[in-house]
């Protein structure tokens, strides 16, 4: 295997020049970029990477910590994340916090102590106190999806409020009225927005959103099943259950069918998050999908500048409804509202 002395020797050039060449460093001449660059490639030479993080205090990793690896949004944020990362030269280090503030504190901590480069966080609650300690301490650190309010850091996010209110004219078209949401956690910044954008968009037509008409759910398949069958036992059910993310829509539909009930004849049914998959239930399903490629380019591309002393500043993109046939709409229906 080739070593540094080697590249050295081939490029005519001394180990502290190809030193810089490697690290990007922006004394060296042209002419001297060229040939070590050219004696790498005809070595095959590949520098240690301990070694050269030890030389500039630089791992050139990134640590992701996603809510729940087995949600299919997180999974294509994290496939984002890695894609990004690695064409701007780093690697990624993920950590699960399978939506536990415990779990996910232990991954953040257990990052840092690796000396990793950058964080990225998609918060499970808005009250880790690690989190502003470690934002506090100058760690480059990004939010992407969610977010912790009062720590000063960029957040990388969609702004699905528009989407929601496309929904609910929708439903509103098609003849709807008695609509239910199956929430995420209250301690999440996604929790709360989706329940107040759907109440908001709601109250544009004149209809309440009740108490008995909101459920409780946790961002998991199992919450949504069971909020699904509370709303089953109510003594008017709704006609449409909003779940606002798609694993408690896989619960919903679950808890649905489990009845003996069809979707959407004897209700209906819509997610936030769009996944793959829901094309290929019976009935496809009606969503609001997420940008999520873009997130977790973005989100990335902001970390990167903080590390290497960019401007970095926050991104909120836009999601959209992706109309299908859960909502009673006609069977020709598919359409994408911008």
């Amino acid at each position: 295997m080739a070593s540094i002395k080697d590249v050295a020797a081939e490029a005519g050039v001394s180990v502290a020049t190809v030193s810089r060449v490697l690290n990007d460093h922006p004394s060296v001449s042209a002419d001297a970029r060229t040939r070590v660059l050219t004696a790498v490639e005809a070595l095959g030479y590949r520098p240690n990477a301990v070694a050269r993080s030890l030389r500039t205090d630089q791992t050139h990793a990134l640590g992701l910590v996603i809510s729940d690896v087995l949600n299919p949004y997180f999974t294509e944020l994290a496939r984002s994340v890695e894609e990004e990362a690695r064409a701007l030269g780093y690697s990624v280090i993920i950590g699960n916090a399978d939506e536990r503030p415990d779990l996910q504190d232990h991954h953040v901590r257990t990052l840092l102590d690796r000396r990793i480069d950058g964080l990225l966080v998609s918060p499970t609650d808005g009250g880790s106190p690690l989190m502003l300690e470690a934002a506090r301490a100058g760690t480059p650190m990004v939010f992407v999806d969610r977010w912790i309010p009062g720590v000063d850091v960029p957040v990388i996010r969609t702004d699905g409020r528009a989407a929601v209110r496309d929904l609910v004219a929708h439903l509103h078209g098609l003849g709807h009225r008695r609509l239910a949401i199956i929430a995420g956690p209250a301690a999440t910044t996604t929790g709360q927005e989706r329940v107040g954008a759907f109440r908001e968009a709601l109250r544009a037509y004149g209809i309440e959103l009740p108490d008995s008409y909101i459920g409780q759910g946790d961002f998991q398949a199992e919450s949504g099943r069971r909020v699904t069958e509370e709303f089953l036992r109510l003594p008017e059910p709704p006609e449409v259950v909003f779940a606002a993310d798609n694993l408690m829509t896989l619960g919903a539909l679950d808890a649905i069918r489990a009845r003996g009930m069809r979707v959407p004849h004897d209700i209906a049914l819509a997610a936030f998050d769009d996944v793959p998959w829901f094309v290929h239930t019976d009935p496809p399903i009606t969503a609001i999908a997420q940008p999520t490629g873009e997130l977790g380019r973005a989100a990335v591309q902001a970390l990167v500048d903080r590390i290497e002393g960019r401007p970095s500043t926050s991104v909120t993109l836009p999601a959209r409804l992706v109309v299908r046939r859960s909502c009673g709409e006609p069977s020709q229906t598919r359409r994408s509202t911008p």
